[in-house]
């Protein structure tokens, strides 16, 4: 038994807490128009207490003309009319805060709409003047300004440059967008883009909110000069690890456009920020989460030090394949490079970002992570996904830190992959000439109610995207009280979890295991350890004699062994 992992105190909640997030426009839909709103979030949130989870995480609601699903923020201060009111999103705090849950909101400091004040401001400015200095406008290059500035591309495919039409009608300066043209860069060194994102962060605080996930947090900071980069940039690499064939760097290697050194006095101002808002003298009651895909782990690590956010998404183990030793390796670094700086560990197998886990893992090289998968793709085997889905979660539930659970995934919904594509509204889709499917399947609207329209999801039957008629068996109503379905394991995890405190124990890792079984036992400070394994492999694996068994991902036969692509929770 190899000790990595000692308990830490758990009195900070988000350091073992079990965090939902809601998609919002994909959750529940309160007033009929086919999008989900925060009425609609309201009325389902004691599902999620139900559940058993400890906080939810909202992606964003703001004003916004939503030609990146929200991303695009025009008013950081107001909700968008899509979603409700600023009095349905305090309504929702309280009614969270009343089942004992708390609330994390989205955060999108790198960009702002190309419809947010501040950039309408700019456009009818000026070269040079204050109004263009909260972005990133450059003259271009060539004789005649005619090239980009340099030779970035967006993430979401092209280049991460558009030329604007100066107030005179002349073609002038371009702007730097590293996502979609309407999403158009805050210049982080200016004074008062800090103060006015500082003031956001206040204006939510004071209505209750409990933290912020802060979106692309490692991009908010570009290298002086912006000079070029012969990398491949990408958030969610679509492609295995290694060399593009084109020779660039692996876009796992950070460029001149993110995780530069900068980003980290931000995040010691905005801690400060929040250390202002103890609530009743309970220190540190508000959290910063940051996704930065980030790498090396160490890398990573340094996002979550003592005086800057408390935890940051660990994408490397959301990427990592079905394969026993890479899972261990991943686990072990991640817990080794957080420890060294006194932080929580996350883990999280689906977003809004990616294929949803119990598709990935039913793919021919499963986990593989491709960016959406056409309907013209070879499919998913859906059952072998959500056999795959249903382990990973109950391993990565019994590890110490926190988890992250993605909307639906409880019910153990599969991708939508064959999506028509005149029904696509990912920028992604468009912007790469309709190379990548984009992330539209993993935002299909959830099914609640089996025999209605939308499955229960709109009361007049509308659904922004169309659901999969499979779905019906995935409702929650037709899961809800039925031994064995995938939101009954969910509950019984959540439960056993926080009776065991596994969040808050210790890690070692068990030997003697075949090589496809990723076995430890999850150290308890009052003596009740529990032992779990997974396998990972083709062939059955011996369990311990005389084990008491907790949980396990599926039905378990009586001769003692533990079947391929099964997890289980043993009394040690």
């Amino acid at each position: 038994m190899t000790p990595v992992h000692a308990p830490f105190p758990t009195d900070e909640w988000w350091r073992t807490a079990v965090i939902y997030q809601i998609y919002p426009r994909s959750f529940a839909d309160g007033n009929g128009d086919g999008i989900g709103d925060l009425p609609g979030i309201t009325a389902r949130l004691d599902h999620l207490a139900a559940l058993g989870v400890d906080a939810v995480w909202l992606s964003p609601f703001y004003r916004s003309p939503q030609r990146d699903a929200g991303y695009d923020v025009a008013d950081y201060r107001d909700v968008d009319p899509l979603f409700g009111t600023l009095a349905d999103a305090d309504a929702l705090i309280a009614r969270a805060h009343e089942l004992g849950m708390r609330v994390v909101v989205d955060l999108v400091p790198n960009h702002t709409s190309s419809e947010h004040a501040w950039f309408r401001a700019a456009l009818a400015a000026a070269p040079g003047s204050p109004e263009r200095a909260r972005y990133l406008f450059r003259d271009g290059r060539g004789e005649h300004g005619e090239l980009p500035p340099n030779n970035w591309t967006s993430v979401f495919g092209g280049q991460a440059w558009t030329r604007v039409q100066e107030p005179s009608g002349q073609p002038g300066q371009w702007y730097l967008h590293l996502f979609d043209s309407s999403q158009p860069d805050l210049d982080w060194s200016n004074p008062e883009v800090r103060a006015e994102l500082e003031d956001v962060l206040r204006f939510w605080l004071r209505r209750g909110v409990d933290g912020f996930r802060v979106d692309v947090a490692h991009g908010l900071v570009k290298a002086d000069g912006l000079p070029d980069w012969a990398g491949h940039v990408a958030m969610v690499d679509g492609t295995d690890a290694g060399a593009p064939e084109d020779g660039s760097t692996p876009a796992t290697e950070s460029g001149p456009m993110f995780d530069q050194d900068g980003v980290h006095e931000i995040y010691r101002s905005w801690r400060a920020v929040l250390d202002e808002f103890d609530a009743d003298g309970e220190r540190r009651s508000r959290a910063l989460v940051a996704e930065a895909w980030v790498e090396p782990l160490t890398r990573l690590a340094r996002y979550v030090r003592d005086d800057e956010m408390q935890q940051a998404f660990n994408f490397s183990f959301l990427t990592s394949h079905w394969d026993a030793a890479a899972y261990r390796a991943v686990i072990t670094a991640s817990l080794e490079a957080l420890d060294a700086v006194g932080a929580p560990a996350t883990w999280v197998l689906s977003n809004h970002d990616v294929v949803r886990h119990a598709s990935r893992f039913g793919l021919a090289v499963p986990g593989a992570r491709p960016n959406g998968v056409f309907a013209t793709d070879p499919q998913p085997d859906e059952a072998l996904g959500l056999r795959r889905a249903r382990a990973a979660t109950l391993f990565m539930l019994a590890l110490p830190g926190s988890a992250y659970l993605y909307q639906g995934e409880e019910l153990g919904l599969p991708e939508h992959t064959t999506l028509p594509d005149d029904v696509r509204e990912d920028p992604a889709y468009f912007r790469t000439q309709h190379a990548e499917a984009g992330r539209d399947g993993c935002r299909v609207p959830l099914p609640w109610a089996a025999g209605e329209p939308a499955f229960g999801f709109s009361p007049t039957g509308s659904s922004w995207l169309p659901q999969p008629a499979q779905w019906s068996t995935y409702a929650a109503d037709a899961q809800t009280g039925v031994a064995g379905s995938t939101l009954e394991l969910y509950r019984e995890a959540l439960r056993l979890r926080r009776e065991r405190a596994l969040g808050g124990n210790g890690l070692a890792w068990l030997d003697g295991h075949d090589a496809d079984v990723v076995s430890f036992r999850s150290v308890a400070t009052d003596g009740r350890d529990v032992v779990v394994l997974a396998n990972l492999g083709s062939a059955p694996a011996s369990l311990p004699t005389g084990a008491e068994v907790l949980l396990a991902s599926a039905d378990l036969p009586d001769d003692g062994m533990l079947p391929a692509d099964v997890t289980v929770w043993l009394s040690a």
